[in-house]
């Protein structure tokens, strides 16, 4: 699988043009995505040296990824203008995504399992429904 992960806010708090703290996981759940063979792509907004930096952030804590900012690693996109910059990936993960960037911990278990964020949703809500609902005894049926 395609993966195309941003980094400002995703891997990173936000604290453009400076690299923020890791986002706790982040680093851990990609190298283990990788591990498993999916293609990990860094799209991010960075460019030049503020990307190079991020990159070098990355290589420092043993994260490598297929491709940056381009579908892969041999593109040469200074010559391709008339195409769309938009990559071909099967997954995003961006922390601009609606309803937020899930925990890392829940971006692994969808991608491992492939399972869609209803998937994850419902079986989290029937959870919380369960352990909030209270315990009916069966003298309060009839009453």
């Amino acid at each position: 699988m395609t993966i195309a992960v941003d980094f400002d806010g995703t891997i990173v708090r936000h604290r453009y043009p400076d690299i923020g703290e890791e986002i706790p996981f982040a680093v851990q759940t990609l190298k283990m995505l990788t591990e498993e063979q999916h293609k990990i792509i860094l799209w991010s907004v960075r460019e030049g040296k503020l990307l190079d930096d991020a990159v070098e952030w990355c290589r420092k804590r043993g994260l490598e990824f297929y491709a940056v900012n381009r579908d892969f690693p041999e593109e040469d996109i200074t010559k391709n203008q008339s195409f769309s910059r938009k990559l071909k990936a099967d997954v995003w993960i961006d922390d601009r995504n609606l309803g937020g960037l899930p925990d890392w911990g829940t971006i692994y278990q969808m991608i491992h399992d492939r399972l869609t964020w209803e998937q994850v949703y419902s079986d989290n809500a029937r959870e919380e429904v369960q352990r909030y609902r209270p315990k009916r005894r069966w003298w309060q049926i009839f009453g």
